[in-house]
């Protein structure tokens, strides 16, 4: 597995705001010029705040470590124009050190979203998936009320899940990586995987 998606420093990503091994995102719907996500710790204190601007044609999201958005801690950016297969580079927002990429997997991911976690050389080395097909043929034929859970994977190894809890005005979604005990995923990777899912999933409501 590629040491490219495991730390910018072991000592550095272990600990603050990277370190926590559970947390709550929160989306309002219904926000007409784009949507903001903030990102909040186990012990309810906002570790991370993304904000998504409206109507751009290439995707540039930015997470920040509050809502002044004074320190820049990850970049998200699409390699061209929206598409169904597109993929996104995410790099350290103080260093620009690359740390790897998320791909969507194109028409695939119209029945069941799936993307792929490509290290720093773009070899594909995890991917993200929706929970099962039955379910993901409901919510997009029947009923979108059924919230959406995501696994992510290493190789054969999970190290993450991401859970949607039913709010008809606010979307939460409970990340977890208690599962990656050995800190296989970059947190860097993995809350960027998550305000990707996020940003996905508000365009499709």
């Amino acid at each position: 597995m590629s040491t490219a998606l495991q730390t910018r420093s072991a000592s550095s990503l272990a600990h603050g705001r990277f370190g926590q091994t559970r947390y709550t995102i929160r989306r309002k719907f219904f926000k007409l010029f784009g949507g903001a996500f903030h990102i909040y710790d186990e012990a309810g204190n906002l570790a991370f705040y993304s904000k998504m601007k409206a109507f751009k044609l290439k995707e540039d999201l930015r997470v920040y470590s509050d809502e002044e958005m004074r320190e820049e801690l990850i970049t998200i950016k699409a390699r061209g124009i929206i598409d169904f297969g597109m993929t996104y580079d995410v790099t350290d927002g103080a260093t620009g050190e690359r740390v790897g990429a998320l791909r969507r997997k194109g028409l695939r991911s119209i029945l069941r979203d799936q993307w792929l976690v490509l290290d720093t050389n773009d070899q594909e080395v995890g991917k993200i998936e929706e929970d099962s097909m039955a379910l993901a043929l409901v919510r997009r034929f029947l009923t979108n009320l059924i919230p959406q859970s995501f696994t992510g994977t290493l190789g054969e190894t999970q190290v993450l899940t991401f859970t949607q809890r039913f709010n008809p005005f606010i979307q939460k979604i409970d990340l977890d990586f208690s599962i990656d005990d050995r800190r296989l995923l970059d947190r860097r990777l993995g809350i960027a995987a998550a305000v990707l899912l996020c940003a996905i999933e508000g365009r499709q409501q």
